[in-house]
């Protein structure tokens, strides 16, 4: 039976250190030009409801250094886009297809996709969560400091996917999560309730930054939500990662966004380009964590 990848908490702790690990193994084995294709003749197909960058790039390029093949398939290009059942497009592409990448809006649709696929199925995002995010952030800060466990992370912003990834990320690595949200734009509870003392919620930015080892945010409307623009701009004015926010973590704190930015919103450009920020790496870790992803669930599958 395939194992699938809706949240990260479809892994087990080791199995997400394991990844991560992974992860930098396959950038050393890259950036050393040598050639690893075990997946040849291996082919991912991407389905895409929302557009994207770096999720697209990252995992058509890691199938190809893999010596497997990418399909990207937005919704106005299959059957989808013209009301075929989700579950039925499940069971015609896991008959011609290896493994399969969704991103989408409602996490109820990849969850009915996956419930009828029998090939691994990836979640590139969805409005509940980002878990490719979270394995490339993990990656860079294991990276750059070591294991996670027992530093203290700081999320400021909008309690969205991104939000939820990280606690589910504390609930598993055991670190401590900071939330700093406003009032109305607070994460799922359930989600919350579910972390329980690894998670501490304020809406002060400044008090969830103090101390911290890592700050993180992301823009303050995500797609769908650009009609909410003005008033999510006078709701989140408190919550701009900015220089005076970053002194409040330790002085080696990182910065990490998942991109893309809106620079002088939710973060300025002199903490989005300073010496702290690591978000380029972040950006590329996309790839490699990915492509970590992919080898264990295609190797898991047989």
């Amino acid at each position: 039976m395939s194992r699938h990848f809706l949240s990260l908490l479809d892994l087990s702790s080791d199995e997400l250190r394991t990844i991560i690990t992974r992860a930098i193994e396959l950038k050393k084995i890259l950036h050393s030009g040598e050639s690893y294709t075990p997946f040849s003749n291996k082919t991912m197909a991407m389905l895409f409801d929302k557009s994207s960058t770096r999720t697209r790039v990252s995992f058509e390029a890691g199938m190809a250094q893999f010596g497997g093949h990418a399909l990207f398939l937005s919704s106005k290009d299959t059957q989808l886009g013209r009301g075929e059942p989700v579950e039925d497009t499940a069971r015609v592409l896991s008959r011609m297809v290896d493994i399969i990448m969704i991103r989408t809006f409602a996490h109820e649709t990849i969850e009915r996709f996956s419930s009828h696929a029998s090939v691994p199925v990836i979640n590139g995002l969805t409005d509940l969560v980002h878990p490719c995010q979270l394995l490339a952030d993990l990656q860079t800060w294991f990276e750059k400091r070591g294991d996670i466990e027992g530093a203290t992370v700081t999320w400021i912003g909008d309690g969205n996917n991104m939000c939820h990834s990280y606690i589910n990320a504390a609930r598993l690595l055991n670190f401590n999560l900071r939330i700093a949200c406003p009032q109305n734009y607070m994460p799922n509870q359930d989600i919350l309730n579910a972390a329980g003392e690894k998670v501490y919620l304020t809406h002060d930015a400044l008090d969830a930054a103090k101390g911290s080892d890592l700050v993180v945010t992301d823009v303050w409307a995500s797609m769908g939500q650009e009609e909410e623009q003005k008033l999510r701009e006078q709701a989140f004015a408190s919550f701009q990662v900015n220089s005076k926010l970053m002194q409040q973590a330790h002085d080696d704190a990182l910065f990490m966004h998942c991109l893309p930015a809106h620079r002088e919103e939710e973060v300025t450009t002199e903490v989005l380009e300073g010496p702290q920020s690591v978000v380029w790496d972040e950006a590329e870790n996309r790839l490699h964590a990915q492509k970590a992803l992919i080898e264990f669930l295609l190797l898991s599958k047989n």
